[in-house]
């Protein structure tokens, strides 16, 4: 087993903690869609799997893995007459915009990560344009050598290719690379990469659903550490 060099991030549920974050986003969408029709409100909430009254989401939402283009494809046919690019790119507004709820304080983390010289890169289903900007806010954007979304030219996740694109540009092998997310498509994803899955518990999905396609279940990425400590 070779010794870890590089880390890839998921990014929401993973430094950023889902709910708090994401709830947020869903209803200001929710809020901008709707117009004002409480019955259209209800059946957006519906599709996006979110819960206006109290901020959760269910654990097939397709706001947890899916794409913007995704999401945008899922809702459109409550919208009649919407452009399904210029729907894309108002999900994209609102997710650059929306304010992120770190899951664990980053910047000591990623000082930490830097200081044992490991190279690291984000995987994301959403914008790249997004992500960047969400690095930045979180004070964590200089430690990142790589960071590609859904639209950066390496497909989506479960695909494996911006994990292999993190690989290349870093001149590391596959198996020096864990990759660190919270959902099941970022394990699928870091297998099919012949990477190693660590998922954490900060997004929706619990142990028992991530346990079977991961190599090692944290409760938070400020665990990594000393679990990269153990990997010889």
């Amino acid at each position: 087993m070779a010794a870890i060099r590089g880390l890839i991030f998921d990014k929401d549920g993973t430094l950023f903690d889902f709910r708090a974050t994401w709830g947020g986003w869903a209803r200001r969408v929710v809020g901008e869609l709707s117009e004002g029709s409480a019955e259209r409100a209800a059946a957006l909430s519906r599709e996006l799997g979110f819960d206006l009254d109290t901020g959760d989401f269910q654990p097939d939402s397709p706001v947890i893995a899916h794409t913007p283009r995704e999401i945008a494809e899922i809702i459109r046919p409550l919208l009649p007459g919407k452009d399904p690019a210029i729907l894309t790119e108002r999900l994209n507004l609102a997710a650059a915009e929306t304010e992120m709820v770190e899951t664990v304080p980053l910047a000591p983390l990623f000082h930490t990560f830097s200081a044992l010289g490991l190279r690291v890169g984000l995987a994301t289903n959403d914008s790249e344009h997004a992500a960047k900007l969400h690095l930045m806010r979180g004070g964590i954007d200089r430690y990142f050598g790589f960071v590609a979304g859904f639209d950066s030219g390496h497909g989506a996740k479960p695909d494996p290719g911006q994990l292999l694109a993190f690989a290349l540009s870093q001149g590391l092998k596959a198996e020096e690379i864990a990759m660190v997310g919270d959902s099941r498509h970022d394990l699928v994803a870091a297998k099919a990469a012949g990477m190693r899955g660590v998922a954490v518990l900060t997004g929706i999905a619990r142990a028992p659903e991530l346990a079977p396609h991961a190599d090692a279940v944290l409760p938070d990425i400020g665990h990594l550490p000393a679990w990269i400590s153990t990997v010889r």
